[in-house]
């Protein structure tokens, strides 16, 4: 099993049962790494920097039990921002709508890289992307990077949310 897909089974039911949904495990970095845990909450109420607090002293107990890292490291708990990368199936559905850029591993359509309107995920587990050059369907085990773009539309959309909420 590769070291994200440990990472994710052991940090995701701690995460669970504190209220969070995982985002995103990342490790970066090579003379200092630090291990970056992204989460959001699953009421959809925005991240403040105690839950960030509260799920650095949780996953920190964890990972020190568990051990799944050898030598030293820096452990970084962070919630998504509005400019989000979309790193699960859920992801792209929520977002349907919104403007996002992709990358794949392999080309889709003749190209690695999309920037359109996100469509959604069809039944055959496929992103949908509309772009000026028209629509793509790209499989998501391909999808080697997302992230949505930061535009009016986005903001409006997230500071409404949570004038609301």
């Amino acid at each position: 099993m590769d070291y994200r897909l440990r990472l994710e089974a052991l940090v995701t039911p701690t995460l669970a049962q504190m209220g969070y949904d995982l985002v995103r495990v990342q490790m970066q970095g090579q003379a200092r790494p630090t291990l970056q845990i992204m989460a959001e909450r699953k009421d959809g109420k925005g991240m403040a920097v105690e839950d960030c607090a509260q799920i650095s002293r949780a996953l920190s107990a964890v990972l020190d039990v568990e051990d799944p890292i050898g030598g030293a490291y820096v452990l970084e708990v962070s919630s998504p921002g509005i400019d989000r990368p979309l790193t699960r199936s859920k992801d792209f559905g929520d977002w349907a709508g919104f403007e996002a850029k992709l990358e794949t591993d392999l080309p889709v359509d003749g190209q690695k890289r999309f920037r359109g309107k996100l469509l959604g995920v069809d039944d055959l587990g496929r992103v949908g992307m509309a772009t000026d050059k028209g629509e793509s369907w790209i499989p998501l085990p391909q999808v080697k990077a997302a992230k949505l773009v930061l535009t009016d539309e986005l903001i409006a959309a997230v500071t409404k949310d949570i004038s609301e909420g």
